[in-house]
């Protein structure tokens, strides 16, 4: 295996490899350490038509487009047979997979022979063939024996699924003909693992190692700068910038790890990294339009769930992100992973039939355009996939679809041999918790625009990518510790007990709770409650440093200032984009005029802003004007949703629950079972196995609701999946009660357990029982009731309390 960093030259090496092999094959027929039938495997479509310059007879072959071979032994390498496939060509159908069709074809699985025969066609009477995986890292040999952990995340899962058609494909091949070697190239050549980054196990076969380090220090790529600081209070744990893992921030990851709408405003701190991501990528466009670029530079957010990116995509549309110049729907490319996986499984490049020229040339233009919605009707579900995997492939290639993209949203990893060279910002908008996950998503940004040698220097010219939201570091892989590795602490089974089925418990699985409303909206500020904005917890300016050496550079730091942005963003407009943002949220249950709203509302919050009800500390903000404006500007979703939070409840009518569309109810039962070091205990009336302990208020609890007579069924809310959402000091958090209670009359309590009885608790109820509220008022679930124990002894009366 050659370990190679992304944009080091990969495909080069394998067309050397090639040439080698086949040279020294034709040259000498009996030397049995050559082959001359090649057989490359490549990971998905895009990367397979990449790779076909390494057919001898292709056009633009990089044999000669880089000298690799000399003139006069071109005929030499054409006698050698190089086949490239998709993984996918290599899957079959198992006795399993045949006995459930449907179709009257009922012939068994396929021999090594007949298998052989069908993926290697022309080159089906070769033996021992050379093999080349590219992005080796999807192809190892899954231990089925520790299969549980490949199982605990879906995107591992799939992993696993792959590797084994993978190389169970490959042993075929090699049963039938006989494989001679197999040359493995990645640029992070480990398989997942799911745990930290130090956990990641590399190849253990590796023979070379050119990783991203040597890569940057060497020129061959470009220099990632990440966050080191700003003037922000840094994170309580890490001593960090919060911009430097954005999705880690407690402000930042109940929400956008939740089936939110689009309109539904990003947080602020999210808000905050793409002004300062924003600013920076705008003056650099100005850069590359004063030095005649005819593409613009690229930047590439990558989100953690669908709704977290069509909320990005619409803040971009909506121009909630003012940065005009990277607000322009036409230059902004919304990645379906689905549909793009889709095209990426074909074996060949799709051919558009061409009924009519004009239809033709509707959907071309509409792919210039960035338009997926093509005006082409006739086109299919493949047709429109392989359409925007076309996008895709060309962003930032002159007189290609994706030429003028500059914006390119996108949930999980873009494909690999995405090989865009005009990335110059990324933004992480998703948990990094590998070392793999971050070099993939750094790797997609790192190809250089330009190889040309400064000739006083003799060097490349530096070329940078600047990154937030990712926590990229140079981990080591292996193990730097002497002696044996400690052994691992006792791990307890939390799982559902399938023989204590009778204490399962079911709840409606709310998403949100929509309310409908007065006609005339009042609120009286001078009620409600105000809303506190510390600057010290704003970023205004960042600081940037490159990567060498594996660690920041602090000596040759870069900054990004927001100072400009208070006087581009008037008081005025601060009002009309705040009843904006709380008018997305309210018009899809507003009853009346939509304009009357739109008034109402605009008029609330000019009230708002122009009172006493903002604190901004330090004082000073408060006092000069411009800075105040700034403050306010960069925590916009703050009073967003602090509006939002008073307009609701002064003026809600009723309440009515909207429950998650794929799983609308959820169970004890669907809990996926985790492990604890932690205390606990087995229990009787829960259909969960044991209950663990976090103190010895929650102990004593447990024991009184497994031994009360009141008690049908309990359950502590631990790993369940049972969240209230809230909104708290402008920010949407989760509250997750202690636990769930069936009495035996029938009634559903939500019991919590609190000493110290704050601000912050007493708006969580307030929110709990307005879930309740809905969810008796629909009806469809019995009758639910919350209640919370002040003192460990209260526990008892709350129980046989009817209402609390």
């Amino acid at each position: 295996c050659c370990k190679m960093a992304t944009g080091s030259g990969k495909t080069i090496v394998m067309a050397m490899v090639i040439a080698w092999h086949i040279l020294n094959k034709v040259t000498n027929p009996q030397d049995a350490r050559f082959s001359k039938n090649v057989l490359v495997i490549a990971p998905g479509l895009t990367v397979k038509s990449r790779l076909a310059v390494l057919e001898p007879s292709a056009k633009g072959n990089y044999y000669e487009a880089f000298n690799i071979v000399p003139s006069a032994l071109l005929d030499k390498l054409r006698q050698g047979k190089v086949q490239v496939h998709n993984w996918h060509a290599l899957a079959w159908d198992t006795e399993e997979q045949i006995k459930k069709r449907r179709s009257v074809d009922k012939r068994g699985a396929k021999s090594d022979e007949a298998y052989t025969r069908e993926v290697l066609g022309e080159m089906a009477g070769a033996h021992n063939i050379l093999v080349i995986n590219d992005e080796a890292h999807h192809a190892w040999r899954v231990n089925w024996e520790a299969q549980g952990k490949y199982l605990r995340q879906r995107d591992i899962k799939d992993s696993a699924e792959e590797a084994t058609v993978w190389m169970g494909g490959l042993d075929r091949l090699h049963r039938a003909r006989g494989i001679l070697k197999c040359y493995d190239f990645s640029a992070t050549p480990f398989a997942p693992s799911g745990k930290q980054s130090s956990d990641e196990a590399l190849f253990g076969w590796i023979v070379s190692d050119f990783g991203l380090n040597d890569a940057i220090e060497s020129g061959l790529v470009k220099t990632p700068r990440v966050v080191v600081r700003d003037d922000a209070v840094p994170d309580a744990k890490t001593y960090k910038s919060r911009l430097y893992h954005i999705y880690n921030d407690p402000e930042v990851k109940d929400d956008l790890n939740r089936r939110a709408q689009p309109e539904e405003p990003l947080p602020d701190l999210v808000l905050n990294a793409y002004y300062l991501l924003g600013y920076d990528w705008r003056e650099t466009l100005k850069a590359w339009q004063a030095a005649s670029l005819s593409t613009p530079p690229v930047m590439i957010t990558v989100c953690n769930r669908t709704e977290t990116a069509a909320r990005v995509k619409h803040a971009f549309d909506s121009k909630r992100i003012h940065i005009d110049e990277l607000c322009d729907p036409e230059r902004t490319l919304h990645i379906d992973s689905k549909v793009l996986n889709e095209a990426e499984a074909k074996e060949e490049l799709l051919v558009f039939s061409s009924e009519s020229s004009e239809e033709n040339d509707e959907a071309t233009q509409d792919t210039h355009n960035s338009k997926l919605e093509t005006k082409n009707s006739t086109l299919n579900s493949a047709q429109r996939a392989e359409l925007l995997r076309r996008m895709v492939d060309t962003v930032g290639k002159m007189g290609q679809p994706g030429e003028k993209i500059q914006n390119v949203i996108s949930v999980g990893m873009l494909s690999e041999g995405w090989d865009a060279k005009t990335v110059t910002h990324i933004m992480g908008l998703r948990a990094f918790t590998s070392q793999l996950l971050c070099e993939q998503v750094v790797g997609r940004g790192l190809r250089r625009t330009s190889y040309e040698v400064n000739p006083e220097t003799g060097l490349f010219e530096p070329e940078y990518v600047n990154i937030f939201g990712v926590p990229f570091t140079f981990l080591p892989h292996e193990g730097g510790q002497d002696g044996p590795p400690p052994p691992p602490t006792p791990k307890m089974a939390v799982e559902p007990d399938p023989a204590k089925a009778q204490y399962e418990i079911r709840w409606p699985n709310v998403v949100r709770i929509e309310r409908i409303f007065q006609p005339v909206l009042q609120l009286d500020w001078a009620k409600a409650r105000p809303l506190e904005l510390d600057a010290a917890h704003t970023a205004r300016v960042a600081e940037l440093a490159p990567i060498l050496e594996g660690k920041p550079d602090v000596t040759k730091v870069s900054r990004i200032e927001l100072e400009r942005l208070a006087r581009e963003f008037r008081t005025q407009r601060i009002i009309f984009e705040t009843a904006r943002n709380v008018f997305d949220q309210m018009k899809h249950t507003w009853k009346g005029n939509r304009e009357v709203l739109l008034a109402q509302l605009v008029r609330i919050v000019e009230q708002f802003i122009r009172s006493d009800r903002i604190a901004i500390s330090p004082p000073l903000f408060y006092q000069d004007e411009l800075r105040r404006r700034l403050i306010i500007t960069l925590n916009l979703s703050r009073i967003v949703q602090h509006v939002w939070e008073a307009v609701r409840q002064e003026n809600t009518e009723r309440v009515v629950p909207v429950f998650d569309r794929d799983h609308p109810i959820r169970s004890t039962g669907d809990m996926r079972t985790w492990y604890t070091g932690k205390p606990c205990e087995r229990t009787r009336k829960s259909h969960i196995n044991v209950c663990v302990y976090d103190s010895a208020w929650e102990a004593s609890d447990a024991f009184v609701l497994d031994n009360s007579d009141e008690v049908a069924a309990w359950v502590k809310n631990d790993h369940l999946g049972f969240d209230i959402l809230y909104v708290y000091g402008g920010v949407v958090r989760k509250y997750r009660p202690d636990f769930l209670v069936r009495l035996k009359n029938g009634d559903m309590l939500i019991l919590e357990t609190k000493g110290q009885d704050t601000e912050q608790d007493r708006v969580k109820r307030r929110y709990l029982e307005e879930w309740t509220q809905a969810v008796n008022a629909h009806g469809g679930f019995g009758r639910w009731r919350c209640a919370v124990a002040h003192q460990p002894g209260d526990i008892r009366d709350l129980l046989m309390t009817p209402r609390h």
